[in-house]
């Protein structure tokens, strides 16, 4: 559906470390069926896929953000070596991995300096440091808005931004959809990455497993926010995230068939009506396999 006079449609893109990859598949089904979002509102994971197709808001967008993911290796991200491991334990810093590589990455991907600049309207959720509380981005430097939201507390330094000191925005609002009403959304589609709901042991290792830690508390949290805004004048769809998922939030390298399994399964999710029922997926509900 695109947007009429009556309906003012926003993508809120959640977090989800590397299971933001699903994100890129969904957005490829749902842009196949003619939605055209009015404005996009991204955290963490989702504010860096926001960010990319803000740029390019076609499907020629989503496609080459799908070749993004497909060629990313965890390095160009978490550049994570044995002396940033004990410089960040026992010396000064406040982190343990420099943001340099995903700065690299998100400077040769994103074409605007500015988010005001943006061809689709963007609006980036981000999280004070000293108190939680929530910041929205919705102009200023594009790659240190992105940073920011995507600072994971401990592993990437924060991000300053005027009198704010931001990190990871998941920790205040991972599916912000009280953010996207506020801006003026009667319609709001959520796009979840969902959580690795089928591994088969916790991950190993402190990143990991504190990756696997927000995961779980994202998928509630959405959960939460939805049982709020279902029964609201607002139109809230939320796209069913993957199930089952035996892929960490810490590995990168099962881009390309998530983003296939994503496609396919919100292809099929819309074919069965489900961008005209609004309900909670039960992917997002705990459960085990």
């Amino acid at each position: 559906m695109s947007d009429t006079g009556t309906h003012r449609t926003a993508f809120v893109l959640a977090g989800g470390g590397s299971l933001g990859a699903v994100e890129v598949g969904m957005l490829q089904a749902l842009l196949k069926a003619g939605e055209q979002p009015s404005f996009l509102v991204g955290t963490s994971a989702g504010a860096i896929n926001a960010a990319y197709f803000a740029d390019r808001p076609t499907g020629e967008g989503a496609d080459g953000l799908e070749q993004v993911w497909c060629a990313l290796r965890r390095s160009d991200v978490m550049p994570i070596s044995l002396r940033s491991i004990v410089v960040g334990m026992f010396g000064r810093r406040d982190h343990l991995v420099d943001s340099h590589g995903l700065r690299r990455l998100l400077e040769r991907h994103i074409s605007y300096q500015q988010l005001e600049n943006a061809s689709l309207p963007i609006h980036i959720v981000a999280s004070e440091l000293a108190t939680g509380q929530e910041v929205l981005l919705s102009s200023g430097p594009a790659v240190d808005a992105v940073l920011a939201s995507s600072a994971i507390p401990g592993v990437f330094p924060p991000v300053h931004i005027g009198t704010h000191v931001l990190v990871d925005g998941a920790i205040a609002n991972n599916a912000p959809i009280s953010v996207a009403v506020a801006l003026g959304a009667t319609r709001v589609i959520v796009l979840p990455a969902g959580y690795s709901c089928a591994l088969h042991e916790v991950p190993s290792g402190a990143i990991p497993r504190a990756m696997h830690a927000i995961s779980l508390l994202i998928a509630r949290q959405l959960v939460a926010d939805a049982q709020r805004w279902l029964d609201s004048e607002i139109e809230l769809r939320i796209v069913p995230s993957l199930c089952p998922v035996t892929t960490s939030s810490y590995d990168y390298s099962m881009a390309k068939e998530l983003i296939s399994r994503a496609r396919e399964s919100t292809e099929y999710w819309i074919e069965a009506g489900g961008l005209q029922t609004p309900r909670i997926p039960s992917q997002l509900v705990e459960h085990r396999h």
